[in-house]
């Protein structure tokens, strides 16, 4: 018998004061079997940090032609692509050749930083992606924020990142590899 998604549920509430963005978001966020805790944060503050109205999970992990979350326009183009892990060159390069925009979000530190020394030089060609990475210590931290249904928010101001949830609050630290030109 195949396993199943488990669902959680997430009221996000955003002040990026940084892109003027304000808002309230209702999340539905389908957990692969496969998925880890640390993994799910990571895509929901990878939201966070990029949240607009036409932003949005796709089916997810596994599927070749679909990042972790997407923006598209209303002509059906790929505004923004963002994947969360340590995909393959290959699929960055696809990645970067559809979307006007592509940001990933690497987690990890011990298979992170071998993935970026290997990839670095060949990822320096588009001038479309970003490549950000979450330390383990933050990592950690959000995934000590995971419950069933979570209420969280996120305030950005002055690139200092704030998650917090009921009583616990923390800095998020990233670590910028590369950013788009």
């Amino acid at each position: 018998m195949a396993l199943t998604a488990t669902i959680f549920k997430a009221e996000l509430q955003i002040s990026d004061m940084d892109r003027n963005y304000y808002g309230e978001h209702q999340l539905t966020l389908a957990r692969h079997p496969s998925e880890t805790d640390e993994r799910m944060m990571v895509r929901l503050l990878a939201f966070a940090l990029n949240a607009d109205d036409h932003l949005s999970f796709t089916t997810g992990m596994g599927v070749d032609d679909q990042p972790d979350l997407w923006q598209k326009s209303l002509t059906d183009e790929i505004e923004l692509w963002i994947d969360v892990g340590l995909p393959e060159e290959k699929r960055v390069r696809k990645a970067c050749n559809r979307a006007q925009k592509v940001f990933l979000y690497l987690y990890g530190a011990r298979a992170a930083e071998p993935w970026w020394q290997k990839n670095e030089g060949k990822l320096k060609r588009f001038n479309n992606l970003s490549v950000i990475q979450i330390p383990d210590a933050t990592c950690s931290e959000m995934s000590s924020l995971v419950q069933r249904n979570m209420q969280l928010q996120c305030t950005v101001q002055d690139g200092e990142i704030y998650l917090s949830a009921g009583e616990q609050t923390f800095t998020v630290t990233l670590q910028i590899r590369k950013l788009a030109e």
